[in-house]
């Protein structure tokens, strides 16, 4: 597996070994040992999320707060999107500073965000499928949402037309964001 850093500590881009013949392809597409030896510590995985959309849908930005603050996983195996990452951890150099990725089937890269970020994905094509491994459990009581389209963060979605949940457009805004990280 090739492990690529990116501009914010502790985002990471994990690319697998692919192997193709006549009959198809295989990789890895997770192994908890090398996994840990990547990222230098023990986490554990406790949940397994998988969602389907369309072109055009946008999630997020979600995070959850401490105690229930959640590590991610996360990898598409059919279509593709516009995966996006924003640095909520108040002591950080890059608070505040966003990443993203297209992560899709074609190209098998998987994202690796920690906790202490909001993340959130555009659908580029329909049917996309997106899954991903959490370090907790989802708790409502602990979610949050920062607003997709906050000026402050300006973040470069595209062009393309949005389809978003009523949660999720009523996101908070950076500026209001009281970190807890």
């Amino acid at each position: 597996m090739e492990v690529k850093t990116t501009p914010i500590k502790g985002l990471l881009i994990l690319q697998p070994r692919l192997f193709n013949d006549e009959r198809g392809s295989f990789f890895e597409s997770f192994n908890m040992h090398k996994f840990q030896e990547i990222i230098d510590d023990k986490i554990n995985f406790v949940q397994d999320n998988e969602s389907s959309s369309a072109k055009g849908v946008l999630r997020g930005l979600h995070f959850q707060s401490p105690p229930m603050m959640q590590g991610k996983l996360v990898r598409v195996t059919q279509g593709a999107v516009l995966d996006v990452s924003v640095d909520i951890r108040s002591a950080s150099a890059t608070y505040g500073k966003w990443f993203s990725i297209v992560l899709s089937a074609e190209n098998n890269t998987q994202f690796w965000i920690p906790p202490g970020f909001a993340h959130g994905f555009l659908a580029l094509e329909d049917n996309s499928k997106f899954l991903y491994k959490c370090t907790s459990y989802y708790s409502p009581k602990d979610e949050g949402t920062i607003a997709w389209d906050d000026k402050d963060l300006a973040i470069s979605w595209g062009n393309e037309k949005k389809i978003i949940s009523i949660r999720d457009q009523q996101g908070e805004n950076f500026n209001k964001f009281t970190s807890l990280f």
